[in-house]
């Protein structure tokens, strides 16, 4: 027999202002639960996730809890205020009896020391300390509502790894599709106030989204037509016996009620960046560039060509360089030894992923005028703001509200509407997909696709550097930067393991629940012994040579791979360089592990 549902939500309606916000949902967590709560941005997610939470009131509907039952749920902009340490905020979570180290544990897992004054916290730093928080007591139901928004890839690596072991009952709201395909076990669809639930996770949801429009538009098509067969029976036949006429009347006016009521889906954003006069055939060259802070090293000895059309992916952890690379891209930041070489008829756009340069006191309409008349500018013709604020799915009562009331994901689309406005040949992005739902993510997808000028695009979200990069530029640790052909997929595929945490002040990295597949180690020998073997003695004085023979392999099979086009031109090939690549990079670690034993067996026996 299954064990009863710890929460249940029944009938739940909410309204904000004129049109309710939700007006059917139901929602039922069960022991073990892995579901994942989708919808565009407004649907009332995140409300109705408060709700099941206990934050907010529903007008209609109940709420049941199971007694005993102990909920966590993951808030937005936690509240600091009261504690002095980020381990004092993480601790107060815990109830008697739970696991106090699993505090520290946990912070340290995402890169922070619990020392941390929680009124300096950045934005990344503050979602690490929440989540912590709403991890440490291991409660029965933990509600996530974009658990990913400011976590770097090894973060969110490492949290898909925490969640997949926990035994609480999980509900995830999140924009980035590789995390909750690879969680949520069910999905439920808040669509026009009402959810809709599918026992699949959310690689079969939108398959099944698409066939319920499908669907819905061909009962919408015989309803219109039933109305239009109905009117014209009005017109010509109310003479009829009149008992039955007034009855079929009021039919009709029932279809008309039902038709004026249906709310068809939210419409879709309408993306086109306003593309200038194309650049030259190069952008940007650097040779032999490095960058550093003080001791830290950000870039170090890169040699890179970006060229017209080229669709560049950086990734790295937080504090890596990202910023700094791309201001050494564009120009915008001197090396301090190399050369950056630019291109010319150069038109950039860049995206300010922070923010920072929305006045919030400036009103929606205003920042994409300039506060100066009632149009905007877009592709060197006038558009009324109100009508290009549609096709970002602002209502016009919206063109006059302050950004400081916006959503994140309003901010984010008032950014994009912006950029997009502007003329250019090279787009710079910096963490485009933050609080965008997933239909926006794919029209964005499609007008990157589009775009006839060069990309440079700065992303944690795993799924859309696949779809969008044609090659990906990866921190490597110590200012390296490597560059692979294709997304994020295939630079795993040829680099054999994933993006690492950055090192921290005390030059370990931080630790994962998971450690990445290394290369296979060479046993450790014994560095008591006296006196080498012959073979050993070997080995030390020819492994440098073959050593050598790898690097200088594994550098040609790069510059093979570096090719954007060939796997278009030449897939066998492509999967053939890959593979040996691999093996050439495992057989390399393996010979400076052995190296690096043996030169220690000889420097102890004082050789």
């Amino acid at each position: 027999m299954a064990a009863p549902p710890l929460l249940t939500l029944q009938d739940v309606a909410l309204t904000f202002g004129g049109t309710p916000l939700i007006e059917r949902a139901e929602l039922t967590i069960a022991p073990g639960e892995r579901a994942c709560l989708v919808g565009r941005n407004g649907s009332g997610k995140s409300t109705l996730m408060r709700i099941a939470a206990g934050l907010a009131e529903p007008d209609r509907g109940e709420r049941f809890l199971q007694p005993g039952t102990t909920v966590r749920y993951l808030a937005q902009e936690p509240d600091f205020s009261g504690f002095t340490s980020t381990l004092d905020f993480v601790q107060a979570g815990l109830a008697p009896g739970d696991d106090a180290h699993r505090a520290r544990y946990l912070l340290e897992s995402l890169g922070l020391t619990g020392d941390e004054d929680p009124s300096r916290l950045s934005g990344g730093e503050a979602r690490r300390t929440a989540l912590a928080q709403a991890l440490a007591p291991e409660p029965d139901i933990l509600l996530l509502d974009e658990p990913t928004n400011h976590l770097d890839l090894p973060a969110i690596e490492w949290l898909e790894t925490e969640l997949k072991r926990t035994r609480s009952a999980l509900i995830l709201i999140s924009h980035d599709r590789r995390f909750l395909t690879a969680l949520s076990r069910a999905t439920i669809w808040l669509d026009r106030g009402v959810t809709r639930r599918i026992e699949q996770g959310f690689g079969s949801f939108e398959a099944w989204r698409d066939a319920f429009f499908e669907e819905e538009e061909r009962d919408k098509h015989k309803l219109d037509r039933k109305i239009a067969a109905e009117e014209d029976w009005l017109r010509y036949g109310v003479t009829a016996r009149r008992k039955r006429n007034v009855r079929r009347l009021s039919d009709l006016h029932d279809l008309r009620k039902k038709s004026r009521d249906h709310r068809r889906p939210v419409g879709q954003a309408m993306m086109t960046a306003t593309e200038g006069e194309a650049s030259g055939t190069l952008i940007a060259e650097a040779r032999r560039v490095s960058k550093a802070y003080g001791d830290r090293t950000i870039v170090d000895d890169l040699s890179l060509r970006v060229a017209r059309g080229d669709r560049l992916g950086i990734v790295g952890p937080n504090g890596a360089g990202k910023t700094t690379l791309i201001n050494l891209l564009t120009g915008a930041l001197a090396p301090d030894s190399g050369e950056i070489r630019l291109g010319t008829g150069l038109n950039m756009v860049h995206l300010d992923q922070r923010r920072a340069s929305l006045d919030p006191n400036a009103t929606v309409a205003e920042v994409l005028t300039g506060g100066r008349g009632d149009s905007v500018s877009v592709g060197g013709r006038s558009r009324h703001v109100i009508g290009y604020l549609k096709d970002f799915l602002f209502a016009p009562e919206q063109a006059r509200t302050p950004v400081s009331v916006l959503s994140g994901g309003e901010r984010n689309r008032l950014l994009i509407a912006r950029t997009l406005a502007q003329a250019s040949n090279l787009l710079v992005l910096d963490e485009p997909t933050n609080d965008l739902d997933l239909e926006t993510l794919d029209l964005l997808q499609e007008m990157l696709g589009d775009y006839a000028g060069t990309l440079i695009l700065v992303s944690h979200d795993r799924d859309f550097l696949d779809r969008v990069a044609g090659s990906v530029l990866v921190s490597e640790g110590e200012g390296r930067w490597v560059e692979y052909a294709g997304g994020y997929t295939d630079m795993l595929a040829q680099r054999g393991r994933g993006v690492e945490a950055r090192e921290t002040k005390d030059g370990k990295a931080r630790e994962r629940a998971e450690p990445r597949e290394r290369a296979p180690r060479a046993e450790a020998k014994d560095t008591t012994r006296t006196k080498l073997g012959y073979k050993e003695q070997h080995e030390l004085k020819t492994l440098p040579g073959r050593i050598a023979e790898l690097e200088s392999g594994i550098a040609k099979l790069r510059d093979v791979l570096s090719d954007s086009g060939l796997y278009g031109r030449d897939p066998e090939r492509f999967k053939k360089a890959t593979a040996l690549l691999g093996a050439a990079e495992t057989e390399l670690a393996t010979a400076e592990e052995r190296w690096l034993t043996l030169e220690l067996l000889r420097e102890a026996q004082g050789a």
